[in-house]
C-alpha cells in the first residue's frame, strides 16, 4: 500500500492546500475525509488535464481583463470632469462655500456623460469635496491598475 496518494483539491483545506492544487496526502485521509466531503478527487490523468485546462482558461480571462483595465485607465487619465454646484457665502463672508459636498455619485454621473463608464465604488476621494476648485480622483480598476482624473467643481449658474 502506498504511503501517499495524489488528489486534486476542490476547496481550500487548512494545512493541506488551496483549491485546484495537486497535493500528496495519506490514503486514509483522502478515502475517509477529503473524497466523501467532496473536498478532493483522485488525481487521474483526465482530472489533472481538466485542472490544467481550467487554469489556462483562467489565466487567459485574467489577461483579457487586465488588458481591458489598462485600456480603460488610459482612457480615464486625460479626462477632466466638471461638476456644477450651488454656492453660498461662508459665515464670515470672505469665501464661497458649497451647499453639501460632491460625492462619487455626482462624479460618476458627470463621467458617464463624458462617455466613460466606471463603477463608482471603485472611485476614491482623498477627502470629501466641499469647496470650489480642481481635485484629483483615483479609480482603482484592479489591485495593480489605477487611474487618476481631474474633477473641477464650478459655481452653478443662477436661474
Amino acid at each position: 500500500m502506498p504511503a501517499t496518494i495524489q488528489v486534486i483539491l476542490h476547496h481550500d483545506v487548512h494545512n493541506v492546500g488551496k483549491s485546484g492544487e495537486l497535493v500528496r496526502v495519506r490514503p486514509g485521509y483522502a478515502r475517509n475525509f477529503l473524497i466523501p466531503r467532496d473536498l478532493a478527487v483522485p488525481a487521474t490523468t483526465a482530472a489533472v488535464n481538466r485542472i490544467a485546462h481550467e487554469k489556462a482558461v483562467g489565466m487567459a480571462k485574467a489577461e483579457k481583463s487586465k488588458k481591458e483595465a489598462r485600456d480603460l485607465a488610459s482612457k480615464i487619465e486625460g479626462v477632466v470632469v466638471q461638476v456644477a454646484r450651488r454656492t453660498g457665502m461662508s459665515p464670515n463672508g470672505d469665501e464661497e462655500r458649497l451647499f453639501g459636498s460632491v460625492t462619487t455619485k455626482d462624479i460618476h454621473a458627470a463621467l458617464t456623460a463624458k462617455g466613460v463608464t466606471v463603477d463608482r465604488k471603485k472611485m476614491t476621494l482623498s477627502e470629501p469635496i466641499k469647496a470650489l476648485g480642481t481635485f484629483d480622483v483615483t479609480v482603482k480598476l484592479l489591485p495593480d491598475i489605477t487611474a487618476t482624473f481631474k474633477v473641477e467643481v464650478i459655481k452653478a449658474k443662477k436661474d
